[in-house]
């Protein structure tokens, strides 16, 4: 923010600087800077407190899917306030709200699944699934299945569990994580690691890694593997086609559960209702948040398969397990109401069809043979800009995260809002983006990446 801050803008840094730890920066820095302030958003639009207008290409943190200002959504916290505005689901309780969202939610789900346990993030549905994979394999007689699987720079929350089955290496020395009986194996990101080897036949070497990895641990101690269905906030990395159908044979095999944290990809983004649909693959447990109510108010859950979810009641006894706000009747509330926009105006569908298309149309015409882009990744509308310095070799920048910072910071400038992620530019726009303010990303998006380039000199 510059140095003429209006007094308002002044006055809510202070406040930021003097009480806050925010996420995922250097505070001591930002409170030099000071952060913009939002204040307003509409549609696919925010506006800060210097009046600054943004076209929101990340949808705020891959969540608000059905744009800003919904009323729908709104009048749905409001009524639920009205009639509940709190009550728990412990001691033999339950209330409408949240059993009128999981009826809605499981007719969205394909017949495989068949419980859930709701819960406050995506953080907390990832904290979840240690403590619940371990007592199914329990309750089955298989307790020595403890150990998870996940990958390299996957992500999967900042809590101590769900950060350890994240593969982020700086996150892991800030805590001295990974909890015990977790372990990690590659990326399946082929623009950084593929070498000589097509696609194709990378997806399957990386595939082969979970193979030997549960042979190395012995199948009877695996409990998991744990992975999103293409990486989020690894860089919005697809993997290749042959990736996914390896990973479930050999999950299947050595009946380990595959667990996909759909906590981004769920609710529409790619054009499927769930990203395990797009990539054809069916996971034991589905973690979701975001998308579920639309970041309007936080709800996440763990979805369980049929099998996993009728063995642990019927085996009887407690699970001792809970928390205060699961399942909270506004949160559920704001959730059903969000489903039924989505279902109603066939945004998923549109998605699928139209402006995801559109989308990635547009970015292949733009950047396909800009000089700073190598890869461009993508389906529906989330998608993402490879940076390079040498397209032939695949060859990166040594300092690729200070040149996509600089590249986003630029975006601001222009009044689009898109992210850096190592090497990558990533965008993730409301699922209600309209053509035209399709074309208004891919423009400002368009003079973020030039100026860039301009500045290393390849243009």
């Amino acid at each position: 923010m510059t140095q003429q801050a209006s007094a308002a803008t002044r006055r809510y840094q202070g406040i930021d600087a003097a009480h806050h730890i925010n996420a995922f920066l250097d505070q001591k820095a930002l409170n030099q800077e000071g952060p913009r302030v939002m204040a307003e958003g509409k549609g696919v639009y925010l506006w800060d407190t210097e009046g600054n207008k943004y076209l929101d290409g990340m949808s705020g943190l891959w969540c608000t899917n059905v744009g800003y200002g919904r009323q729908e959504l709104i009048a749905a916290a409001v009524r639920q306030l009205e009639q509940l505005s709190y009550y728990n689901v412990f001691f033999h309780t339950t209330h409408p709200a949240v059993n009128e969202l999981s009826e809605r939610l499981f007719a969205l789900l394909p017949g495989d699944y068949s419980h859930v346990i709701y819960t406050n993030s995506g953080s907390e549905a990832n904290e979840v699934l240690i403590r619940t994979v371990r007592r199914y394999w329990d309750v089955v007689g298989k307790p020595s299945k403890k150990i998870f699987i996940g990958r390299h720079n996957g992500y999967h929350g900042s809590t101590v569990g769900s950060t350890s089955l994240g593969g982020m290496k700086f996150m892991h020395e800030m805590g001295d994580l990974p909890i015990p009986n977790v372990v990690h194996i590659g990326e399946p990101y082929w623009f950084a690691h593929g070498g000589n080897l097509s696609p194709a036949e990378f997806g399957r070497k990386c595939a082969q890694e979970l193979e030997d990895k549960i042979l190395e641990l012995g199948a009877d101690n695996v409990a998991a593997f744990v992975a999103e269905p293409f990486q989020g906030a690894g860089g919005m990395i697809f993997p290749p086609e042959s990736y996914w159908p390896e990973i479930q044979r050999i999950c299947r095999q050595y009946d380990v559960l595959l667990c996909a944290d759909e906590v981004i990809g769920g609710f529409g983004r790619t054009g499927e209702w769930f990203a395990h649909e797009h990539f054809g693959f069916q996971p034991d447990t589905i973690s979701i948040a975001k998308g579920l109510t639309s970041g309007y108010i936080p709800m996440g859950g763990l979805v369980l398969s049929r099998r996993m979810g009728e063995a642990l009641v019927e085996h009887g006894g407690v699970f001792a397990h809970g928390l205060t706000y699961s399942g909270h009747p506004v949160a559920a509330a704001v959730a059903l109401a969000n489903l039924e926009v989505l279902q109603r105006e066939g945004i998923v569908d549109r998605v699928k069809h139209d402006s995801g298309p559109y989308l990635q149309k547009c970015l292949r015409e733009v950047f396909g043979q800009h000089p700073l882009v190598g890869e461009i990744q993508g389906s529906g509308l989330v998608a993402a800009l490879q940076f390079c310095q040498d397209k032939a070799s695949r060859q990166r920048f040594a300092n690729e995260s200070d040149i996509t910072w600089r590249c986003r910071s630029i975006g601001f400038e222009q009044g689009v809002i898109i992210r850096s992620t190592l090497g990558r530019m990533i965008m993730a726009p409301a699922l209600v983006i309209s053509h035209g303010e399709i074309d208004e990303l891919i423009d400002k998006t368009r003079i973020a990446v030039d100026r860039t380039a301009a500045e290393l000199g390849l243009l």
